[in-house]
């Protein structure tokens, strides 16, 4: 019979080692999950403002993403293929991306569609948030583009998702209501100030603008030395929403001030792959 300090130390519990950003990208998702659980079949193939994407469309590419995400922490050499797959099998039949996910979750999760993806997208993304648990949030991952933390790679898919989300919300006439975990979306926009000059071929500014946001709580979050001259000051959601391409800098009230900022608010893209230019001004709205 083992001794008592022994047999203490058998049944302890094991403490999980998690991180923030893990926690976050679950919380975003069961708020997006909460926003859509009471839609019936055909409410999903309703149309959105972001390139005429459905309901179903937003679900099937944070699915795949999130299982992409996950796979390339797993196994970054099996990502690779994947990815490469995926876009070799884009070109040479003439898929869009939606049709690939499609074609994706017709291959991988027997067809799903809608509602059934929905339920489908929350037992992966509650299940991936178990498993990453105890992942150290420090190593490196394949990526699309440069490798990256897995830190940096939960961050990126809470920011999509957060994203993403707002077309839903958009759609549906709903307010919403954000937390302070877009902070790591903010930390994303500033993060990749620099990238987003050089994704377009541009020169990188050395000016970096100050930036001081309101986040939802009230709280004031800065980066940057102050800078009357070179700054972006508002609202975090709005910032959040510009970075992340939700909104047209002029449909937001952030006071953006010098030449540099102005610039970099104009194409600023948190996100990876090729430029894409923001929405045009009134394009993306809540409708109602």
């Amino acid at each position: 019979m083992p001794s008592l300090s022994r047999w203490i130390d058998l049944t302890r519990e094991k403490p999980r080692v998690t991180f923030q950003q893990l926690i976050d990208f679950k919380d975003e998702s069961e708020a997006l999950y909460e926003l859509l659980a009471l839609l019936i079949e055909v409410d999903f193939q309703q149309r959105t403002l972001f390139k005429d994407w459905t309901i179903h469309d937003v679900i099937a590419h944070l699915h795949i993403f999130n299982w992409a995400a996950e796979e390339s922490i797993r196994d970054g050499d099996s990502f690779v293929r994947f990815y490469k797959g995926l876009g070799r099998r884009r070109k040479e039949e003439g898929l869009t991306l939606r049709e690939s996910t499609d074609l994706w979750l017709d291959e991988n999760e027997n067809s799903v569609r809608n509602r059934e993806l929905l339920d489908v997208w929350r037992e992966y993304y509650l299940g991936m948030a178990e498993r990453l648990a105890d992942v150290d949030p420090r190593m490196r991952v394949r990526w699309a583009g440069p490798d990256m933390s897995v830190r940096s790679s939960l961050t990126a898919r809470l920011m999509e998702t957060w994203a993403h989300a707002q077309e839903v919300y958009d759609l549906l006439g709903v307010e919403r209501v954000d937390k302070d975990r877009i902070k790591n979306i903010a930390f994303l926009g500033m993060n990749t100030f620099g990238w987003t000059f050089k994704n377009r071929k541009l020169n990188v500014p050395e000016n970096v603008p100050h930036v001081r946001l309101t986040a939802p709580s009230g709280e004031i979050w800065e980066w940057n030395e102050p800078d009357v001259e070179n700054c972006v000051i508002g609202s975090a959601t709005e910032f959040c929403q510009v970075v992340a391409q939700t909104r047209n800098i002029a449909d937001t009230e952030l006071s953006v001030i010098g030449d540099t900022a102005t610039h970099w608010m104009s194409i600023a893209q948190c996100f990876a792959g090729l430029p894409e230019d923001p929405p045009a001004a009134g394009s993306r709205q809540r409708v109602g």
